[in-house]
């Protein structure tokens, strides 16, 4: 599925504005506990303990 062309340009305006590596800094912290992804992390943990998940091949391979 492609970006309409007013939305794609306007992402990589937003991309382009990241300095090398402002990204990965900013992944690094909302990784920390406490961080933007913490809430993520939890719903994961959760569905892999009940087994909620499939392994990356099967869907890969599905697709």
């Amino acid at each position: 599925m492609a970006l309409p062309k007013d939305e794609k340009e306007e992402f990589l305006s937003w991309l382009a504005g990241f300095e090398e590596g402002q990204w990965d800094r900013e992944i690094a912290r909302d990784s920390q506990p406490g961080g933007r992804l913490e809430g993520v992390f939890e719903r994961v943990r959760k569905d892999i303990a009940e087994v909620r998940t499939k392994p990356l091949d099967e869907i890969l391979d599905n697709s």
